[in-house]
C-alpha cells in the first residue's frame, strides 16, 4: 500500500512537470504564431518577418532616459522686464532620451575627421562639405580683449577635449545629429551581423557610405551594393548562435553558421520590424529641453504642476547648502561685472570660460550642465508665445514635412556627388544640405495633405501665427492677386531678408535688406536657445528662460546636446494593475 502511494505521487509529479513544460512550450511558440491568421511568424522558409522577442529600446551612446510627464512650461519665477516672452502653460512631454552632457570638442572632432576622410576637401565635388562643418573659431575674438589662446586652441587642443564645442550654428548642429544617427546604427548592424566588421572604417569612402533611411528603403544600395560588406543574416539555432556570439566572427564565420538552425528567418536584411535600428539623434524640442532641465521628478515635496523650481537643482540659490560643499557654486556662470570665476586660489565656480563637462553635479534626471557652461540650441523656431490652445502634447514649432524623391521610373532618388545641394548663409559660409548616400527629399504635396485635418502643407512653421489683419502693413483694400505678389505682406513677422549668393566667378554677392520698415528680428530662420552660459548672469539659469538667435549665427557661448525619441512604453518598469 505504501509502495502504491509512492508510485502515485511520482506519477502525479511527472504529469505536473510534463504539463508545465507543455505550457511553457505553448507560451513561447504562441509568440511566433499570428493571432490573426494562425500562420507562423518568422518562418525560415518565408512569410511575415517580425522581431517578436523585442523587449525595449536600446539606450544609445551618450544618452540617458528622461521619463515623460506633465509640467508647467514658461516663466514661473522672475520676469522683471515683463516682456511676456513665455507665458506659463501646461504641457505634456513623451518620454525621450537626452545627451548626458553637451556635445564636446572631441565628439565634434570625430565628426570632422570622418567628413575629411570620406569627402576630402581636395576633391572639387566635396570641398564645401568639410569646410561647411567647421566651427567658427573666430567667435572668441573681441575688439578690446586678448582671446587668441582660445581662437587657436579651444577646438583641437587635448586640454579642451572634454569642453563643450562652441562656434557651431544651428544648421551645423542638426547636421552633426544626422551623422551621429548613421554612425551609431552602422555600428549596431555590424554588431548584430548585418554588416562586415570594420567596414565603417576600412571600406568607407565617398562612394561607399551608410545612411539609415537609405538602408531601410534599399539595403542593397548601401556600400554600392557590396554583398561582402552589407550582409543578409541567416537563421541559426540558439546553441550555435551563442557560440558564434562568443567568437570574434566576421563575414565568413557568419556564413559558416548560415544553415545551423531554424530559430529565425534566413537571408534577410535588417528592417524596421527587426527593432534593432535606433530612431534618429536630433536636437531636443524646447518643451523637452525645459522639462529635462527642470527635472521636477526629484521635487515631489512641492507642487510640481506649479513649476516652483527656479533652477535645475533644489532651492532658490546658486550656491550649495550641503555641509561638505557649502558655498560652492552649482553652475558655471557670470557672477558679476568682471567676475567670471571668482578670486584666484578660491574660485567660486572653478572656471573663467567654459568648463569641462561633468564639472558640476547632475540634476535629478542625471543630466549635467542644464544650467550654465554653455547655452544650448533647441529645434524650435522662435515665437514670443507658446500656442497651448493649438497643442499641449509634445509641443514644437518648426515642422517642415518632406518625402522621398521618386524619379520618372518610380525609383527612389539618392544624393550623389553630382546633385549635392549647398546653402550659402548670410555670412557667406557654404554648408551642404545633404551628402552622397542619403535619399533626396522634396516637400510633401497635395497627395499627402488633401482632406487632412492635422496638417495642410509641407511648411507648418507659420501655423496660427496671427491673422493677416494683425500684420503691420496689411493691405485691407488689396485683392488676393496683388497680395500674392507682395509676399512680404503675408508674413506675420517682417524681419530683414538678406540675400547672399555666389556669382559665376565664385565671389560673394551680398544683398543686405536695408528697408526702414522692418520692425523685428523674428523670422522663420530664427531658433530658440535655452539655458544660461559662462557669459550670463544667474537670471538666465532658470530653465524657463528663452532667447533666440538666427540659425546661421555661431557664438562662443552657445553649444548643443542631442536627444532621441523613445519608442514603446513610457518607462522601463511595469506598474502593477489596480484591482
Amino acid at each position: 500500500m505504501k509502495v502504491n502511494k509512492i508510485m502515485t505521487v511520482r506519477v502525479l509529479f511527472s504529469l505536473i512537470v510534463l504539463f508545465g513544460f507543455t505550457s511553457c512550450s505553448k507560451k513561447s511558440s504562441s509568440r511566433n504564431t499570428s493571432s490573426a491568421t494562425g500562420w507562423k511568424i518568422n518562418d525560415p522558409n518565408g512569410g511575415f518577418q517580425y522581431n517578436s522577442n523585442f523587449t525595449k529600446q536600446e539606450t544609445a551612446p551618450g544618452l540617458v532616459l528622461v521619463e515623460g510627464g506633465t509640467f508647467t512650461m514658461g516663466k514661473v519665477q522672475d520676469d522683471p522686464m515683463h516682456d511676456w516672452n513665455n507665458t506659463p502653460s501646461q504641457q505634456h512631454v513623451q518620454s525621450f532620451y537626452m545627451d548626458e552632457t553637451e556635445v564636446t570638442n572631441i565628439m565634434y572632432m570625430e565628426y570632422l575627421d570622418w567628413l575629411k576622410r570620406v569627402f576630402p576637401p581636395s576633391d572639387e565635388n566635396y570641398k564645401h562639405i568639410y569646410e561647411g562643418a567647421l566651427p567658427d573659431t573666430l567667435v572668441w575674438r573681441n575688439r578690446l580683449g586678448y582671446n587668441e589662446t582660445m581662437t587657436n586652441n579651444y577646438l583641437r587642443h587635448p586640454a579642451y577635449s572634454q569642453y563643450p564645442v562652441v562656434g557651431v550654428n544651428w544648421i551645423q548642429a542638426t547636421e552633426f545629429a544626422k551623422w551621429r544617427t548613421n554612425r551609431v546604427n552602422e555600428s549596431i548592424l555590424e554588431r548584430e551581423g548585418y554588416m562586415k566588421k570594420g567596414a565603417k572604417v576600412v571600406d568607407v569612402d565617398s562612394q561607399n557610405t551608410f545612411d539609415t533611411e537609405a538602408y531601410l528603403a534599399s539595403p542593397s544600395t548601401s556600400f554600392s551594393g557590396n554583398e561582402e560588406i552589407v550582409l543578409q543574416k541567416s537563421g541559426r539555432s540558439k546553441g550555435k548562435a551563442k557560440k558564434a556570439k562568443k567568437a570574434d566572427t566576421d563575414a565568413s564565420a557568419d556564413a559558416a553558421t548560415a544553415d545551423a538552425g531554424t530559430d529565425g528567418p534566413k537571408n534577410v536584411y535588417a528592417q524596421k520590424t527587426s527593432g534593432i535600428l535606433l530612431p534618429e539623434y536630433r536636437l531636443p524640442t524646447e518643451a523637452e529641453w525645459e522639462y529635462a532641465s527642470a527635472a521636477d521628478v526629484g521635487n515631489r515635496e512641492y507642487n510640481i504642476y506649479r513649476g516652483q523650481k527656479k533652477y535645475p537643482w533644489k532651492g532658490p540659490y546658486t550656491r550649495s547648502g550641503k555641509r561638505t560643499s557649502r558655498g560652492d557654486q552649482l553652475a558655471n556662470f557670470k557672477q558679476g561685472k568682471g567676475d567670471y570665476g571668482g578670486i584666484a586660489g578660491w574660485s567660486d565656480d572653478n572656471a573663467d570660460i567654459t568648463a569641462a563637462v561633468k564639472s558640476y553635479q547632475p540634476n535629478d534626471f542625471g543630466l549635467y550642465d542644464m544650467a550654465g557652461n554653455v547655452a544650448e540650441w533647441v529645434q524650435d523656431v522662435y515665437r514670443p508665445i507658446v500656442d497651448d490652445e493649438a497643442n499641449d502634447f509634445n509641443y514644437f514649432r518648426g515642422n517642415v514635412y518632406t518625402k522621398n524623391k521618386i524619379d520618372k521610373e518610380g525609383k527612389i532618388e539618392f544624393v550623389t556627388s553630382e546633385n549635392i545641394k549647398y546653402d550659402t548663409l548670410s555670412n557667406g559660409k557654404i554648408i551642404a544640405r545633404d551628402v552622397p548616400g542619403q535619399i533626396a527629399q522634396v516637400p510633401v504635396d497635395q497627395n499627402e495633405t488633401y482632406l487632412r485635418q492635422n496638417f495642410d502643407k509641407s511648411n507648418e512653421i507659420n501655423y496660427r501665427d496671427g491673422e493677416k489683419q494683425s500684420t503691420r502693413f496689411y493691405d485691407f483694400g488689396g485683392s488676393e492677386e496683388s497680395e500674392a505678389k507682395l509676399s512680404d505682406k503675408k508674413r506675420m513677422y517682417d524681419s530683414p531678408i538678406h540675400k547672399v549668393s555666389k556669382d559665376t566667378l565664385g565671389s560673394l554677392d551680398r544683398k543686405f535688406d536695408k528697408s526702414a520698415k522692418r520692425t523685428t528680428l523674428i523670422g522663420d530662420d530664427v531658433r530658440v536657445y535655452k539655458g544660461g552660459s559662462w557669459r550670463d548672469r544667474a537670471y538666465w539659469l532658470d530653465p524657463a528662460q528663452r532667447r533666440f538667435c538666427q540659425q546661421d549665427i555661431a557664438t562662443d557661448y552657445i553649444g548643443f546636446r542631442c536627444a532621441m525619441s523613445r519608442v514603446g512604453p513610457k518607462a522601463d518598469f511595469k506598474k502593477k494593475a489596480r484591482n
